[in-house]
């Protein structure tokens, strides 16, 4: 009984992959943590701008509207599976440079910004980084339209290349 119970467990699972269904546990894990940092930043937003410096010639309420609207579509996005790989690209970006401030200056700013410790953007870079090396899998929007508007070879296209 309990033999028959290992080899169930384990030689079933050799045949047998679950990538897509575990590519959208980790799309879905990320994108609510990412939601819910965009969602720190918005009830914070009057502490963090006093703090928060301009960017690309805009003012630091501007800039702060900006980097919080785009974490909310980015994390939206990775939720639904649209565009999934390009919308990890600017989280991505955003936290190589936490994690850049949280190790060359801990303080007020990366502490009201990101409200975490240096390391915990690690964490997203390596998840971000697999996103976008492996896609966001069949359970997706972007699998869906891509099936959609895609047009499956016929028997004879697939014969003339042979």
């Amino acid at each position: 009984m309990m033999t028959r119970f290992f080899k169930n467990l384990f030689l079933f699972s050799v045949g047998h992959t679950y990538s897509n269904l575990s590519r959208l546990f980790l799309r879905l894990f990320t994108g609510i943590m990412f939601l819910q940092l965009c969602i720190r930043q918005m009830l914070s937003f009057d502490k963090i701008v006093p703090t928060f410096q301009g960017f690309m010639g805009m003012s630091p309420e501007t800039s702060m509207t900006v980097l919080v609207v785009v974490e909310l579509l980015c994390a939206v996005c990775i939720i639904l599976g649209l565009l999934t790989r390009l919308a990890v690209i600017f989280p991505l970006v955003l936290m190589l440079v936490a994690e850049n401030l949280l190790m060359s200056s801990p303080g007020v700013v990366t502490d009201q910004l990101f409200n975490f410790k240096p390391g915990y953007p690690v964490m997203f870079i390596g998840i971000f980084v697999y996103m976008l090396l492996a896609g966001p899998g069949k359970i997706s929007l972007d699998y869906i339209v891509a099936a959609h508007f895609t047009e499956s070879p016929t028997e004879e296209e697939v014969l003339d290349k042979a």
